[in-house]
This record gives structure tokens, C-alpha cells and sequence, in this order.
């Protein structure tokens, strides 16, 4: 099928991508000239596994290509999926400008029967909206369907998720959209959950309230575990062998980031107040992420608060491993708090550095994991990237000023890090 993607983030690249990769002839277009010449030159703007090798090959093979050209893009396609961004807005809501923008550029640029596709996570109704305004819009009697097709990509292994995700969700009414989207997704041979509009919009927003809200019980009851005794990680894998619980979801830590957790959950939120309902569970779940941080940010000032002038090396700075992305990462809050208390921060991520040098350009950044282990004061593992439970630990002792961790992702063995003389902080064991 000819298809094209509104929008070049990390949800348009990849859908694009894949879709192109089972065969169809897909456009990606964008505004940002910057962004389309650097694809055009086999440059990819994110790190995300797999990514960069499956654009080049379909690049290769004539089935992939960028513009900026919207109006070309969606005149030469059958099927326009919108997946612009969708930043939160001060009261938490949902920033629906670009959504609503791609809207009017498919109005003006309809020319025959198309399929639109909100890919793009959006509010209930929002769907709908875009249907409204192409309907006011458009300058012609052409006929259009309009589906709600949410996302349900992880950073790190969105390639993999689309190829083999759990399900597809396709809201729609029209019978020809749903069988024509039935046939674009036939050769992924994923289940397809067929339903209206407004479940389909509201299946992506309660999923990852979901999610969070694991993460943020999880971190309650590591923080119940420090009170009493017990080990979390007994705990998580006692409370996983249930199946109606499951363990995904259930590793205790410094909290979720990234740009859909945070986004997600702030947006179902402010939907229920839009609506005259206060969402207790999800305002209890930001409260419990945000403590989490600051708790984790008290265990590493708590082992220098005696030291004059200290150094803290933190390890990780992307919100989870596989990824440079920084949006609403944990990392950013303990930088930021201990910048303001004077402290020297040096910082290592495999993939994040010279993202995070945009942010804070006061600390130093370090080539290795070793280099930021050097004179420390305290070390912290932020982001649990697989490199950094392999470091030789004799070698981290070596190095450091005073042989102290604040394990923020339980990465090592209580007993095995104490045995070898460091003062070790992790969290609920």
C-alpha cells in the first residue's frame, strides 16, 4: 500500500520503517527541513536498535523516503497516519497544536478517498476532532475514514515491538478502513483488537497508567521493605509466580521516565478532571514517582553529608537503557539537586552524553565508567545499561575516594558489593 507518516519522531520512524519493511511504499514527511536533509543522508536523529539498518535498507530498496513536501506526501497516499508529537501542557493535558495542524494540512491536501490514522497518543475525543476538522476543512465532497491505531512501543525495542507486539488495536467504524488496516497489519500476524474510536484512544492511556502504576507500587513496597527488613527483589519475584500479577513491571528503583509514562499518566489524569473526576490512583502514582526521586537523591547526600567539597559520579543518564532519550528522566532531577548544593558531578551513559551536555553543560561528562568512578566520593547507578553490572568491581574501589554506591537499580548483590568493603545503599533490600 502507498502510505505516508505526518511526522519524523521516534513513532513515525519506526511505524515508517516497518511498514516499509513488509513491503509497503511509505513517504515520512516533516516541516523541520533540518531533520528530512539529515534522513535523506542516512543520518537517523534517534538512537533506537535497528532502527538505523532498517531505514538504510529500505532506503535502499526504494521503499522508504522523506520530504517536506506534506502536500505530495499525502496526495500520493492511500493511507496518512499522524504521529506528530504530543508534549504535555502546563495543566498536564495533552499539547494538541501539531495534531491538530496535521489535520488541516490533510484537508487541504485531500485529493481522493483516503484512510486517516491517529497514531499519535491523544486524549479521548481527539480522534474524532481530527475527523471534524478535515470534514470542515476540506475543499472538496471526497470521502475519508478516520482510525484510531494507538502505539504501544518501548524505547529500546520498538522494532521488535512492532514486529512482534501483543496486539493491535484498530478503532474505527467504517467497515472498508477496518479491512483495509486488517490487511496492512495481515503479514505482521500480530492479534487484532477491533473496537470504536474512543476505547481505542482510551485502551493506550489506561495501558500505560497501568504500567506506571506498578512501577510506583513496587517502589512503595521497597520502601516498606527498608522499614522492616525484607528484600524486594524476594518480594517482586513472590508476587510475579502469581500470574494474574505477572512480574513485568515490578523492579523497584528511582521511578519511570521517558516521554510516555510521564506524559501518559498526566494526560489520563487531567481527562478525568476535564471530566469532574479526580483519578486517586494515578495522582497517588505521580506522587509516589516524584518521591522516589528525591528519596534516591537523600541516600547519595545522606554518605557525603560529612565530606567537604565532594564529588558524586553518577553512571546512566538516559531515562532507561537502549536509549538517548532524556525527557523526564530521573537523572536530570538528582543533577539538578546536587548542583544546587555545590557538589561535583561527573556523569557517564554509553549513548547520552552529548544530549545531557545540552542540559547541564557544567558537569563533566566522561568517556568511560571507569572514569567517572575516579576520586569519587560516592558512586550512583542511575540507569541500568548492561555494561555497568559487568564493571570490575576491584578495579571501581581502586578508583574512588571513598568506596561508597547508591545502587538506584539493585544492578548488584547486597552481599557480594559489602563483602568487598564498599558502603552499599540500594533500594528496598
Amino acid at each position: 500500500m502507498d502510505i505516508c507518516i505526518l511526522g519524523t519522531g521516534y513513532v513515525g520512524l519506526a511505524t515508517g520503517a516497518c511498514l516499509a519493511d513488509i513491503g509497503n511504499n511509505v513517504i515520512c514527511a516533516d516541516i523541520d527541513e533540518g531533520k528530512i536533509m539529515h534522513l535523506n543522508n542516512g543520518r537517523i536523529p534517534i538512537y533506537e536498535p535497528g532502527l538505523e539498518d532498517l531505514i538504510r535498507k529500505n532506503q535502499g530498496n526504494n521503499k522508504i523516503t522523506f520530504t517536506t513536501d506534506i502536500h505530495k506526501a499525502i496526495h500520493n497516499s492511500k493511507i496518512v497516519f499522524i504521529a506528530v508529537g504530543t508534549p504535555p501542557d502546563k495543566d498536564g493535558s495533552a499539547d494538541l497544536t501539531f495534531v491538530l495542524q496535521a489535520a488541516r494540512d490533510i484537508a487541504a491536501s485531500l485529493n481522493d478517498y483516503k484512510i486517516i490514522v491517529a497514531k499519535s497518543t491523544v486524549p479521548v475525543g481527539t480522534t474524532n476532532k481530527i475527523k471534524e476538522i478535515i470534514t470542515q476543512n476540506k475543499k472538496n465532497d471526497i470521502s475519508f475514514s478516520i482510525v484510531s491505531n494507538p502505539e504501544f512501543l518501548k524505547e529500546g525495542s520498538a522494532i521488535k515491538d512492532i514486529f512482534e507486539g501483543d496486539r493491535i488495536i484498530i478503532g474505527a467504524e467504517d467497515p472498508k478502513a477496518i479491512e483495509l488496516m486488517k490487511k496492512l497489519y495481515e503479514p505482521l500476524n500480530i492479534p487484532i483488537h477491533v473496537t470504536d474510536i474512543v476505547s481505542a484512544e482510551l485502551i493506550k492511556y489506561a495501558s500505560n497508567a497501568f504500567l506506571a502504576t506498578k512501577i510506583s507500587f513496587i517502589n512503595e513496597i521497597a520502601n516498606i521493605c527498608e522499614k522492616v527488613g525484607a528484600d524486594v527483589v524476594e518480594v517482586a519475584k513472590g508476587m510475579g509466580m502469581d500470574k494474574r500479577i505477572g512480574l513485568d513491571f515490578l523492579k523497584a528503583g528511582i521511578g519511570y521516565g521517558g516521554s510516555c509514562f510521564p506524559k501518559d499518566v498526566k494526560a489520563i489524569a487531567a481527562t478525568a478532571r476535564q471530566h469532574g473526576y479526580k483519578f486517586r490512583i494515578i495522582e497517588a502514582v505521580m506522587e509516589v514517582n516524584q518521591i522516589q526521586r528525591e528519596r534516591i537523591t537523600e541516600k547519595i547526600l545522606a554518605l557525603i553529608d560529612t565530606i567537604e567539597k565532594p564529588t558524586v559520579g553518577l553512571l546512566g543518564l538516559a531515562f532507561k537503557p537502549n536509549t538517548d532519550d532524556l525527557r523526564e528522566a530521573p537523572s536530570l532531577y538528582v543533577i539538578e539537586k546536587l548542583i544546587e548544593k555545590g557538589i561535583t558531578v561527573k556523569a557517564y551513559d554509553p549513548i547520552a552524553n552529548e544530549k545531557a551536555k545540552e542540559i547541564f553543560p557544567q558537569i563533566e561528562y566522561c568517556q568511560n565508567a571507569y572514569d567517572a568512578c575516579k576520586d569519587a566520593d560516592v558512586l550512583s547507578i542511575i540507569t541500568d545499561w548492561e555494561e555497568f553490572a559487568s564493571l570490575d568491581l576491584n578495579k571501581v574501589r581502586s578508583l574512588m575516594k571513598t568506596p561508597a554506591i547508591v545502587d538506584a537499580r539493585n544492578i548488584f548483590e547486597p552481599e557480594q558489593i559489602t563483602g568487598m568493603g564498599f558502603n552499599y545503599v540500594s533500594v528496598g533490600r
